[in-house]
C-alpha cells in the first residue's frame, strides 16, 4: 500500500462525509489521481478524477454531490448529500508516467463508507 485513504465512516442519508489520500513521508505527487468504490458483490467503479493540470470528471451517478480537490500534500473527496447507494470501500490511487513512458499506479488501503437509510 503506498497511498493512506482516511474518512470513512457511518452517515445518514443526506448528510456529508469528506476522505483524504495522502502519500505517507512525500508529497502527494501524480500525474492522474482518482477516487473507486466497491460495493459487496460488485466490481470496482470510478467515481472520480482529477489531472496534474486540475481537471476533473466524475461518474454520472455523483455529478453535483461529490466534489475532488488536491493540494501538494493531499487528495480529498468531499462527499455530499449522501445515499444508500454509495455505501461502499472507497480507494484512491495516484498514477505517475515514468521516464520510459510507462505507468506507475499507487492504491490506498481503502476506507468503508457507509450510508443508512
Amino acid at each position: 500500500v503506498q497511498l493512506q485513504a482516511s474518512g470513512g465512516g457511518l452517515v445518514v442519508a443526506g448528510g456529508s462525509l469528506r476522505l483524504s489520500c495522502s502519500r505517507p513521508g512525500s508529497i502527494f505527487s501524480f500525474d492522474i489521481a482518482g477516487w473507486y468504490r466497491q460495493a459487496p458483490g460488485k466490481g470496482r467503479e470510478f467515481v472520480a478524477g482529477v489531472t496534474v493540470a486540475g481537471t476533473t470528471s466524475y461518474a454520472d451517478s455523483v455529478k453535483g454531490r461529490f466534489t475532488i480537490s488536491r493540494d501538494n500534500d493531499k487528495m480529498t473527496l468531499q462527499m455530499n448529500n449522501l445515499k444508500p447507494e454509495d455505501t461502499a470501500v472507497y480507494y484512491c490511487n495516484a498514477k505517475r508516467r515514468l521516464p520510459n513512458t510507462s505507468w506507475s499506479s499507487d492504491w490506498g488501503q481503502g476506507t468503508q463508507v457507509t450510508v443508512s437509510s
